[in-house]
């Protein structure tokens, strides 16, 4: 270590880690400098060595931590409604605990708690997810503790997610084109027809969809691969937004760009400029009406489901639906028993007809094996006897071999037999004849 002054205050100078650390103090107080040259070396050493005095810190309270976690959250995430809900639960069972006092027990504690109050697994799981980030470093330990021990995540049952049937989706269009709400009808349309999420749907404006060239875009998703896909409107659709325009523009007189398609407040008091915060009520009327059990989300569901069963490739389901990862398209492609069923039916058939077709070439070469059967084959060649016969004449013998002609038919009566003996003895009497003549 070294002091030295220049002009009117005093430097230090040291090695650190094999650099060079060479700082003025501010002060014209040699003592202040040395004072200030053993701060700044412990500051380094600390900040090396990641030890910091955090005693402070651990000292306040889950309420205190959870609001300027809050503000921290809104202002770089689109939506804080979900940690909004998370933290609330939070501060009704720990609000007025220090985050010393957080550990794992008083976790399990926070689970079983919820449990009794009959909370999904599921949000349970997210709330010790906000619940272990709150604390920092002392929630990174916890959350490895937890994890190896195999009680980090409740176990929640995997139910099968809804896909609407095609009586199901008239039932449920009905009542909502007969509901007094004027938004259900549209609502429902878009989750029906494009499988857009709820919040994508609640969120949409006037600039985002066009009637005329009959397609919209997603602006705001959920995942980044989500945001910016155009899905085409359907014919349905495009009539439903058509007609929900007309009555839009009857209500506040414009129709203007940057005004929501679903505005909030209640039927009074509409003000177009904010999207409506929630339609569960007027989904649970219309859900009641219709005889179906089901959510609004399970209408995604049902689209990518007649998507996959249609025969569309991965890319184009994640090009309207905005998936980002296979895992996500398997999850929302519940493809139904009858679909399965025809698939597997054709799989069996092919089957079927390959095991005949090897059948059929394995008895065609057995027979080649085994040689050609004899066949009687008509002659080309005409014999005398046919020229005979086609002249109205009887066969003649051969005047070599003394046998009479013998006739190609597989039989022959008695009385062929007969005619040709005699044709041979008046054959053999008729040249002694003419030499008796001649002489």
């Amino acid at each position: 270590m070294s002091l030295s002054k220049r002009g009117k205050y005093w430097w230090y100078e040291f090695w650190f880690a094999g650099r060079r650390i060479q700082e003025s103090s501010k002060s014209a107080s040699k003592s202040v400098a040395k004072l200030a040259e053993q701060k700044r070396r412990r500051e380094l050493e600390e900040g090396f060595n990641s030890i910091e005095d955090q005693r402070e810190e651990q000292v306040r309270t889950i309420r205190e931590r959870a609001k300027a976690y809050l503000e921290s959250y809104v202002l770089r995430n689109q939506s804080a409604t979900f940690a909004e809900y998370a933290l609330k639960h939070i501060n009704e069972h720990l609000a007025d605990r220090m985050l010393c006092d957080i550990d794992d027990g008083l976790v399990r504690e926070y689970q079983d708690a919820r449990l009794r109050e009959n909370a999904a697994p599921k949000t349970i799981n997210e709330e010790v997810g906000f619940l272990l980030r709150l604390l920092g470093d002392r929630g990174d330990a916890i959350r490895s503790r937890l994890k190896k021990l195999k009680q980090l995540k409740l176990r929640g049952g995997k139910g099968v997610a809804k896909v609407y049937s095609s009586q199901e989706k008239e039932k449920l269009l009905h009542e909502a084109s007969e509901a007094r709400s004027p938004l259900i009808y549209p609502v429902l349309m878009l989750a029906l027809e494009t499988g857009m999420r709820n919040a994508e749907i609640r969120h949409l404006r006037w600039e985002q969809v066009n009637l005329k060239k009959q397609f919209l875009v997603v602006r705001k998703s959920k995942t980044e691969g989500g945001e910016g896909r155009t899905i085409p409107l359907s014919p349905d659709l495009l009539k439903a937004l058509e007609r929900h325009a007309l009555w839009y523009e009857a209500r506040f007189g414009r129709i203007e760009p940057e005004l929501y398609l679903f505005p909030s407040g209640k039927a009074n008091h509409l003000d177009p400029t904010k999207p409506v915060t929630t339609i569960k009520t007027s989904w649970r009327n219309v859900r009641r009406k219709a005889g179906v059990k089901g959510r609004l989300h399970d209408s995604r569901h049902t689209l990518v489901t007649e998507l996959a069963e249609s025969g569309a490739g991965d890319q184009t389901i994640k090009d309207i639906a905005g998936h980002v990862s296979p895992q996500m398209l398997k999850h929302y492609s519940h493809i139904r028993m009858k679909a399965k069923r025809d698939a597997l039916e054709a799989v069996w058939k092919k089957q079927g007809e390959e095991q005949k077709e090897r059948k059929e070439e394995s008895e065609a070469q057995n027979a080649n094996q085994q040689g050609p059967q004899p066949e009687s084959l008509p002659s080309t060649d005409k014999t005398q006897s046919d020229v005979g016969r086609q002249k109205g004449q009887e066969p003649k013998a051969d005047p070599k071999s003394g046998a009479a002609a013998q006739d190609c038919s597989p039989q022959r009566s008695e009385t062929q037999d007969f005619e040709g003996a005699s044709l041979q003895k008046s054959l053999q009497s008729g040249p002694a004849r003419g030499q008796t003549k001649k002489r």
